[in-house]
């Protein structure tokens, strides 16, 4: 029995034997890891090295070269453009703002420019009139002149000839005449005579209220003293 188990054993129906050797998981991996990496550089330098006899690489990085430095002008040349961009802006601001001020400082010259005219107007007539004598007040301007719908805006200058110590007192009264509805239309100023107090000159000033539908055509003064008499008179036609 012992004979033939022998025999069986180192015969050539003796059953296979496979000798493995036992390696981890983690060094297996590895060892695969490092052939795919050799594997990888090797192929990296063949296609480098393919490159480098095609000269492919040397017109790309050339290439590359030159687009960098365009780009770089290119980022000059916007630079420059927006920082003229910006000037010529700010220019354009300043220049804007210093019109409008002008075209201000203009408006106000003319405005001044026609007060100044209007006040001309009013006094050219400070200068005593000739032939006229007398301690009596005197009209030296009457100015009347619409102000809107139904309004009229008065300037009277009243002179005193001779100087005075003391203020004298007196009134004015202004009386509207014109048409009103296709008839003859006359208004005494409202409120009747105003008083005033004169010593060398007084001015006068002020607005009268007519029904719009009336047509002004003459404004007559008269200067009053205390008692009513007519010291002085004058009219403005419209």
């Amino acid at each position: 029995m012992r004979w033939k188990l022998l025999r069986r054993r180192f015969s050539i129906s003796a059953p296979r034997m496979i000798v493995r050797s036992h390696l981890p998981w983690p060094l297996r991996w590895a060892v695969a890891a490092l052939a795919l990496g050799f594997s990888a550089a090797i192929a990296l330098w063949a296609f480098e090295f393919g490159k480098d006899l095609a000269g492919l690489d040397k017109d790309a990085k050339v290439e590359l070269q030159h687009l960098r430095a365009e780009v770089r002008a290119l980022r000059d040349d916007k630079d420059k453009a927006q920082s003229i961009a910006n000037t010529a802006e700010s220019l354009l601001k300043a220049e804007k703002v210093a019109q409008e001020r002008l075209a201000t400082q203009l408006r106000q010259v003319e405005a001044d420019n026609l007060q100044l005219k209007a006040d001309l107007g009013f006094f050219e007539r400070l200068l005593p009139a000739a032939g006229q004598n007398g301690d009596a007040p005197q009209v030296r301007a009457f100015q009347v002149e619409a102000d809107g719908p139904g309004k009229l805006h008065y300037q009277v200058l009243v002179m005193s000839p001779t100087r005075v110590a003391a203020p004298s007192d007196g009134r004015y009264e202004l009386t509207l005449s014109g048409t009103q509805d296709g008839k003859p239309w006359t208004q005494p100023m409202p409120g009747g005579p105003q008083p005033f107090q004169l010593r060398q000159y007084l001015r006068l000033e002020g607005h009268l209220d007519h029904p719009p539908a009336a047509v002004v055509k003459l404004v007559q003064l008269r200067v009053l003293d205390a008692r009513g008499a007519v010291l002085a008179s004058q009219s403005a036609r419209l």
